[in-house]
């Protein structure tokens, strides 16, 4: 029997992507034309029963959908036990709000770095991760103190430490001394000395000095406080707390075509508006099903939408999407109503009362469903 035939028939019916899929089912399992026909009206049956009428209010029910069971989510953050290692990574509503009000500053920002296949053993992806991971000074420091006759600052280095960065003591000097500074770094053993060049410094510009120091940006990519080692069913990977796309696609071993951050900004920069859409659906979506909720997909994808359909990253709310909205009297139920109120005023804005809220606000019939329709007459001549 010739399924492709038969799938070729839909063409008018299903989109390619079912179709697609019902023709990969019906060569799996093989199946005789009855078989075929009876998956055929199922997936004919589901699909219209998926589809939305004419004149459907699709954007309260998405804000619907995903807002009531929102409600049911943690307010808090929690640590995420095996694969980040108790790092604490934020989760339920917090993150929700983050992915759709496109924060420009994520509070615990995430990569998920894939590797090249020469890269696919535990060796070449800790050898990657290390590459990754920043260190400073403080990660290899096991003591430091000031030291007041002397007026200078001791640091001194975990030789241990210093030798699985494979890095020795002049590169560390090198890079502490590294741009304008106000003190010289000097090795002396295994202890560093951070002597200020001003010589009235007064304790606490000593203290000041010290916290500097440690925190010296000595190996790996700014940014990155961790990086953890994983195998999952695809292959080795590494999750990083803290996240520089543009730094890490540029490492050895690193898989440019697979490698995402969760931070949607950052993906808009990297690669477009188009990925930025997919990391808000996908973060958006990933962060409900974790906390164990139902919301079809769908609800999310108009919402990334929404967000991205002018090429540019907006948020929901009053400076994105609902601060936008052309009737004055919609901007004005969302928040800040004075305001928007008396800027129309000023300007002598027309409302056209065109969608719901500002008809539902006059108590006018809603263009929804059938209130999108005119009954219009023509009396015979």
């Amino acid at each position: 029997m010739d399924y492709k035939d038969k799938v070729d028939e839909l063409k008018e019916k299903l989109p390619e992507k079912v179709r697609e899929g019902l023709l990969k089912k019906m060569e799996e399992e093989e199946m005789t034309e009855t078989e075929a026909e009876k998956l055929i009206d199922n997936t004919l049956k589901s699909y219209k029963k998926c589809k939305f009428e004419p004149g459907e209010a699709i954007g309260v029910v998405a804000a619907q959908s995903i807002s009531e069971p929102a409600t049911q989510m943690t307010m808090r953050t929690y640590h995420v036990a095996g694969s980040a290692q108790g790092v604490e990574i934020t989760q339920g509503l917090p993150r929700l709000i983050e992915v759709v009000d496109a924060r420009k500053t994520i509070k615990t920002p995430t990569m998920n770095v894939y590797l090249e296949d020469d890269y696919q053993n535990e060796k070449g992806a800790r050898e990657v991760a290390n590459s990754i991971k920043e260190t400073k000074l403080v990660d290899i420091t096991s003591e430091d103190r000031i030291d007041l006759l002397n007026l200078l600052v001791e640091v001194e280095i975990n030789k241990e430490s210093l030798n699985s960065m494979g890095m020795e003591m002049d590169e560390v000097i090198g890079n502490i001394n590294k741009g304008r500074r106000k003190y010289e770094a000097e090795a002396d053993g295994n202890t560093v000395k951070i002597v200020p060049k001003d010589d009235d410094i007064s304790v606490r510009g000593l203290q000041k000095m010290k916290n500097k120091v440690l925190d010296k940006h000595l190996k790996g990519i700014k940014g990155i406080s961790q990086a953890v080692v994983t195998e999952e069913s695809d292959g080795w990977k590494i999750q990083t707390l803290g996240t520089n796309l543009k730094k890490v696609l540029k490492v050895d071993g690193v898989d440019p075509t697979r490698t995402v951050s969760g931070d949607p900004r950052e993906m808009q920069k990297v690669f477009g508006i188009e990925a930025c859409r997919n990391t808000i659906l996908k973060e958006g979506h990933k962060t409900i099903k974790e906390q164990g909720l139902d919301v079809d997909v769908r609800h999310m994808m108009l919402v990334a939408d929404m967000m991205s359909a002018d090429g540019e990253i907006k948020a929901i709310g009053r400076y994105g999407v609902a601060g936008e909205k052309g009737s004055v009297l919609a901007r004005a139920s969302f928040e800040v109503t004075v305001r928007h109120l008396t800027d129309a005023s000023i300007k002598g804005e027309v409302d056209e009362l065109t969608s719901t809220v500002e008809n539902v606000i006059i108590n006018q019939t809603v263009p929804v469903g059938t209130g999108m329709y005119d009954v219009v007459y023509k009396p015979p001549e």
